[in-house]
């Protein structure tokens, strides 16, 4: 199989490329190592056999070099829900990239006839019935009141395919839906495999983290070096719950979605998550840092910041049903990881963080 993996020096896009490669497909990896610390995964990525080519999805010309393949898995974006309002990067510059790269990626399918998996992201849902649901602290971590009468699409299991995608979802969040109805789209008009995979956060050991993004990374990162750390919203008590997924995880599902037969359009989008099994709140996170590293004090700021959620957890049946597929490695495994590689790269967190 031959295959073109964007975003791949990203925490997300290596991992995939690397393990594609290792089972034996040809990879062909693209990046514009705008991200700190992509550079960083160059010698992973070769070592792998990974061909990685410099180059920017904006510009459809630094395709057209790359020559036919069988299928591309789009994992390039700018990942952050706070992108084009924090002043890093412009509302113009996340639209472009998210949107207008997906377009170009599409063209690039058209002409070599080549599937398309878009990775996606659980911010194409609803904020505001997120925002309001009812919830309640147990353990240290938000859940959605049993009493409580949830949403449609929504249940203890988390959030379905059916859940409100209805505005607003965030900049970032519309430009993946966007990208998501668009790759449908070329995928009905000119007969294309397409897959829609929305993730629940992605964690694992290497990744790049932010405050905005790589939670679960920033987060031990910065308790492991003392850094302060800040429970925002919420009431400052460090509630708010998120599943996490480590991205190999997803291998199984790729492999098969390569070789599937043709789906109804409304069976290609699916949830792919750690569930439940997996939520964790951030005081639930600093209790495992703690245990691990030793105490260290986290402030409490009551101040809401933008898109904030209380409770986002996906649930992943309909993936289950469909590709028999289920998350493989647990929280702790996911934490422990990130922590071994926290403990060996002191500079992790200054190398990462900034872009």
């Amino acid at each position: 199989m031959k295959l073109l993996v964007t975003g791949a020096a990203g925490f997300v896009g290596c991992t995939l490329a690397s393990a594609l490669a290792h089972r034996g497909d040809t990879v062909c990896g693209l990046d514009n190592f705008c991200r700190a610390g992509s550079e960083t995964n160059r010698d992973a990525l070769r070592s792998a056999g990974v061909k990685l080519v410099h180059g920017d999805l904006r510009n459809a010309s630094d395709l057209e070099a790359l020559g036919p393949v069988d299928w591309v898995i789009d994992a390039a974006a700018n990942p952050s829900v706070l992108a084009g309002i924090d002043g890093r990067s412009s509302s113009r510059q996340v639209v472009e990239h998210n949107l207008g790269g997906t377009v170009n990626l599409l063209e690039f399918c058209k002409t070599h006839r080549a599937g398309f998996i878009l990775l996606s992201t659980s911010r194409v849902y609803s904020i505001a019935p997120l925002a309001q649901l009812a919830v309640e602290p147990v353990h240290d971590a938000f859940r959605p009141r049993h009493d409580a009468t949830l949403p449609a699409g929504l249940t203890s299991a988390g959030v379905a395919e059916t859940f409100s995608t209805q505005a607003p979802v965030s900049l970032y969040g519309a430009t993946k839906l966007a990208s998501e109805a668009l790759a449908l789209e070329y995928g009905a008009a000119f007969d294309l495999p397409v897959f829609i995979n929305r993730c629940g956060v992605l964690a694992g050991a290497g990744q790049f983290g932010r405050a905005d993004q790589g939670i679960f990374a920033f987060w031990i990162n910065s308790y492991l070096r003392r850094r302060t750390l800040r429970y925002i919203g919420f009431g400052g008590q460090g509630w708010q719950v998120r599943d996490c997924l480590h991205p190999r995880d997803l291998i199984p599902a790729l492999v098969q979605q390569f070789s599937s037969p043709a789906l109804p359009t409304e069976e290609r989008v699916a949830n792919f998550s750690g569930g439940v099994s997996s939520a964790t709140s951030l005081r639930q996170l600093s209790a495992w840092c703690e245990e691990r590293f030793g105490a260290h004090p986290v402030a409490a700021d009551l101040a809401p910041r933008p898109f904030d959620l209380p409770w986002v957890v996906l649930d992943h049946a309909q993936a289950t049903r469909r590709w028999n597929w289920r998350p493989q490695t647990s929280a702790a495994e996911i934490f422990a990881e990130i922590a071994a590689h926290a403990e060996a790269h002191p500079a992790w967190l200054d190398l990462s963080s900034h872009s």
